[in-house]
């Protein structure tokens, strides 16, 4: 997934009145605003009600559902092979911001300020997940040599630290890369 890719998704989408935050690989680089690595996919996280028409101007443009189903994660594809996850979220004030319906039936809560987050992708200005939400979204599953990239990353311009689990693994990133 290139970032004229990005760009043009995130403008169709916003041209239609949908909100979209990045998250993930793109979301930490546009935090960054520079491309550090190349990416599978695009991870969007989106209001649930925004969905149908999500889905309906990707179809168009050639992606097509592959797996997962809303109201939880799913993934579109298109005849290229890129790939967009999208990570719908209901918004409530009561409990602080977005809530994303897991794979196993829980809740998992953006903090409100996490939507706070502003990047740029080849130039163009997004909304993304904060540096600190996206330090919490890489907590719970399996971290490969990138996850840990993006966290000393984050550390390292914004001073956000990784989960305790994860420190270890940063720290020697930190210290071969300084």
């Amino acid at each position: 997934m290139g970032a004229e890719e990005v760009v043009r998704l995130v403008d169709l989408l916003e041209s239609a009145g949908i909100a979209v935050w990045l998250d993930g690989g793109w979301g930490v680089d546009a935090l960054l605003q520079e491309h550090t690595r190349e990416h599978d996919d695009l991870d969007l996280v989106v209001e649930l009600a925004d969905v149908p028409l999500l889905s309906e101007l990707l179809g168009r443009e050639g992606y097509e559902q592959v797996a997962g189903e809303a109201p939880r994660s799913f993934v579109l594809v298109d005849a290229r092979g890129r790939q967009v996850d999208v990570h719908p979220v209901v918004f409530d004030d009561v409990r602080g911001g977005g809530v994303y319906q897991t794979d196993d039936g829980g809740e998992w809560i953006y903090p409100g300020g996490g939507f706070a987050g502003r990047g740029r992708v080849a130039g163009r200005a997004v909304a993304c997940l904060s540096a600190e939400v996206q330090v919490l979204v890489h907590d719970g599953y399996d971290l490969t040599d990138k996850d840990y990239r993006e966290l000393y990353l984050l550390r390292r311009r914004f001073g956000v630290e990784p989960p305790a689990e994860y420190a270890e693994q940063v720290n020697r990133l930190e210290a071969c890369c300084e």
